[in-house]
């Protein structure tokens, strides 16, 4: 069975090593985790990953401000090429509109406001990682 990612793209480094911290607090070793600053960096880790007979990416938590390309920008892309992957956006920044274009487009599982509530999106996490199929 291959070794499940949950990757998490926000251009602040702090909220990524928090977010990183919670999810290893709460979910230990049961998923990798892996951090992303930029869409770009988030497309190449899931282009490597998609490669490997050894993990998959399961998950990703993606922010919607980010410089260069917005998150509603790459998760619709996302969906588009890898429509297995599941997506939750973690923002306080995105609009309505930009909200239900995420639900039309890209199918975003979640979309969590920051700051979130650690069991909150726990609880979100494990609802949408509960539908991904073991490979």
């Amino acid at each position: 069975m291959k070794k499940q990612i949950i990757l998490c793209v926000d251009d602040e480094k702090i909220v990524l090593s928090s977010l990183i911290q919670e999810l290893e607090a709460n979910f230990g070793n049961k998923y990798v985790y892996e951090a992303a600053e930029t869409a770009n960096e988030a497309n190449e880790l899931i282009e490597q990953y998609e490669n490997s007979a050894e993990y998959k990416v399961v998950l990703v938590i993606c922010d919607w401000l980010m410089p260069n390309v917005k998150g509603d920008e790459f998760l619709i892309e996302l969906y588009q090429t890898h429509p297995h992957i599941k997506t939750i956006v973690l923002t306080g920044q995105a609009n309505q509109e930009a909200i239900e274009q995420m639900e039309k487009y890209a199918n975003i599982s979640a979309y969590v406001r920051k700051p979130w509530q650690t069991d909150k999106l726990i609880q979100i996490i494990e609802q949408t990682l509960s539908v991904v199929p073991e490979m």
